[in-house]
């Protein structure tokens, strides 16, 4: 029987590429497989009291994350009492229930002005953002660049954020247990900057914001009202550039929705 040859470097990338595997982590590879060796036992010299068990952290890398009605709860009630958007941002990156941030790289909690009239909501990050912490930097974000320029806004005048504040490994679409968890943190940022007007980019974002099953193609370029508790805000869904990168066909009705935002801040 003869051997298969070894895979060549190449190969190996590429099928890291195609499980989803386009970042690292560290700069020196794991073996999470390998058996830690136990510490040499020390000479016994006279009875030594045992030491106290020490509380370990609440997830580590690779651990599973609490029940996720343990953990929407948790956000629900961290989210409530934050103050302030630097607050919020604290309690985000200290909070334990979600496993996507086990895997991301860092936060990506949001760009712009927080005093803006506006605010965009996309979905989650990808590997740019993963690696930059701010939302929409990459193709997407040179896009949107585009998009909000055209009608005389740039990150200066608006406010960007995600759904989803941590990058999903390989760029996987977020679970609904992984939405449901992050939804307080994003509603309650909303509630914090108070746009006049607020953008939803993409399927993902609208229907989970504006609680609605249908999809970006009824819903977009229509307003619906968005109620943060304390006032209702402007809500108007339209395309996610990424899905205008892949479709341009669509840009122009993309321009429409555009317009029609434009009409409501001179308003």
């Amino acid at each position: 029987m003869i051997p298969e040859p070894a895979p060549t470097v190449r190969e190996l990338l590429a099928f890291y590429l195609e499980a989803g595997v386009d970042c690292a982590l560290a700069e020196e590879p794991i073996d999470r497989l390998a058996e830690i060796d136990p510490p040499p036992p020390s000479p016994r010299t006279a009875p030594v009291e045992a030491p106290r068990p020490v509380a370990a952290p609440a997830v580590m890398r690779g651990e599973a994350a609490p029940a996720p009605d343990a953990a929407i709860a948790s956000a629900r009630e961290a989210a409530r009492t934050a103050p302030t958007l630097e607050a919020l941002r604290e309690l985000m990156q200290g909070f334990e229930g979600c496993a996507l941030k086990h895997t991301a790289t860092r936060l990506v909690f949001a760009d712009g002005n927080p005093q803006a009239r506006i605010m965009f909501v996309g979905e989650a990050p990808g590997r740019d953002e993963d690696i930059e912490g701010l939302p929409f930097v990459g193709r997407s974000g040179k896009l949107l660049d585009l998009m909000i320029g055209a009608i005389g806004l740039n990150r200066t005048t608006a406010y960007i954020a995600n759904v989803i504040p941590w990058r999903p490994p390989g760029n996987r679409t977020p679970t609904p247990q992984e939405t449901q968890i992050c939804l307080p943190f994003i509603q309650r940022h909303i509630e914090l900057v108070n746009p006049d007007v607020l953008v939803t980019l993409g399927n993902p974002s609208t229907q989970t914001l504006l609680g609605t099953r249908e999809g970006i193609m009824r819903t977009r370029g229509r307003w619906f009202d968005y109620d943060t508790g304390g006032r209702t805000i402007r809500a108007l869904p339209t395309f996610h550039p990424a899905y205008l990168l892949r479709s341009p066909s669509y840009k122009r009705l993309a321009w429409q929705d555009l317009r029609s935002i434009a009409k409501v801040l001179a308003g």
